[in-house]
């Protein structure tokens, strides 16, 4: 069973093991944690700001990560979406039950916008996101308080208004 609950600074070792394997091992993104100094600052960086990080867990072991970043009163970044390789897919459907979770909590706490950036090698996330009501927008169309990742060439957009 999955189990998807708000993580905090106590599961950075495992959240940081997680997501470089997967950023560096699987697809070679040239990438580290000092590039991601929130994932050993995450109740600061996150929740402090009213955001939040979730954590997907199978059997005690965290298989999947979702984050949100507040930058502004109605506008909120997705952050640091990814599941373990074994997880992925339409058989534990982790990343939908992550975005939901997500959403709902933009939906309680009056956030209208949902932005997110990611990298163009990564096209099943692309394709995810677009089959959630993503839309692709230029990189000149993001607010001016977007928390930019260094890495990221792809941007999208998601109105909860509509």
């Amino acid at each position: 069973m999955i189990e998807i609950k708000p993580i905090g600074n106590p599961y950075s070792e495992a959240v940081i093991d997680l997501i470089l394997n997967i950023q560096q091992k699987e697809f070679n993104v040239p990438i580290t944690i000092d590039d991601q100094p929130d994932l050993l600052r995450i109740d600061e960086f996150y929740f402090a700001t009213g955001g939040n990080f979730w954590g997907a867990f199978i059997n005690g072991e965290i298989v999947g990560t979702i984050a949100l970043v507040k930058f502004d009163e109605k506008a909120a970044a997705i952050r640091k979406m990814f599941v373990k390789k074994d997880f992925r897919g339409k058989e534990y459907s982790i990343a939908q039950k992550l975005l939901e979770i997500l959403i709902t909590y933009c939906r309680e706490h009056g956030i209208d916008e949902v932005y997110l950036g990611t990298v163009s090698i990564l096209q099943a996330a692309l394709r995810f996101y677009e089959k959630n009501h993503f839309s692709i927008i230029e990189k000149e169309k993001l607010p001016s308080k977007f928390p930019l990742m260094n890495a990221d060439n792809v941007f999208c957009f998601l109105d909860l208004k509509s």
